[in-house]
């Protein structure tokens, strides 16, 4: 494997890894922070809203990323794009998840809080912003990573061909020159044949 492939799989690897990780890391998080007034003399009523109830593909993106670094080093050729497919794939739903959330698209979520409903007064979503941008980071090492799979995986050999040639080429290392007793072996045997060991093998028509 030449040192450019190598350093664009471990690139391709490492971003899958990346993204997927920060990906769990955002989805197990609290996104916003739900207020609902109610008629008096009820109290308001606040709950947290978690990633993967603001989000619930971003977990799910997340364990295809890391499912796809693993991926990228048991397949090879056209399999490596299709890995990069999905990839790519994931990588936009983290993004778009994280942007919508940005831009206010969370009240559908909002309003399956527990003690919140459809019924209650004037709902307030506080978002907190941390976490749908941490999303959209680990969308973007999704994306650049499994595009960077599509162009170039199919350049890219599979890590078990360097054992592969060299389990191969094990037999001839074993190898050990002959020795007397070797040779001594093999008069021997052609004594044994009936052949004479001392005679010339180079067949008569090309002697001089």
């Amino acid at each position: 494997m030449s040192a450019a492939a190598r350093k664009e799989l471990t690139a391709a690897v490492l971003g899958a890894v990346g993204g997927g990780a920060l990906a769990l890391v955002a989805g197990g998080q609290s996104w916003a922070r739900v207020t609902a007034v109610r008629d008096a003399p009820l109290p308001p009523v606040t709950a947290a809203l978690g990633g993967a109830d603001a989000a619930p593909l971003v977990p799910a993106a997340g364990l295809v990323l890391l499912a796809a670094a693993v991926a990228l080093l048991a397949v090879r050729g056209p399999g490596r794009a299709v890995v990069g497919l999905l990839m790519a794939a994931a990588g936009g739903l983290l993004a778009w998840s994280g942007i919508r959330a940005l831009a206010g698209g969370l009240s559908d979520a909002a309003s399956q809080v527990p003690g919140v409903g459809r019924g209650a007064g004037q709902v307030t979503v506080a978002v907190s912003a941390a976490w749908p941008v941490l999303a959209v980071l680990a969308g973007l090492l999704g994306i650049g990573a499994g595009l960077l799979a599509v162009l170039r995986g199919r350049t890219w050999p599979a890590m078990g061909r360097r054992y592969e040639r060299t389990g191969a080429a094990a037999p001839a290392a074993a190898r050990r020159p002959e020795t007397d007793e070797d040779r001594a072996q093999a008069a021997w045997k052609a004594l044994d044949r009936g052949d004479d060991p001392t005679a010339d093998p180079t067949p008569t028509a090309d002697r001089p």
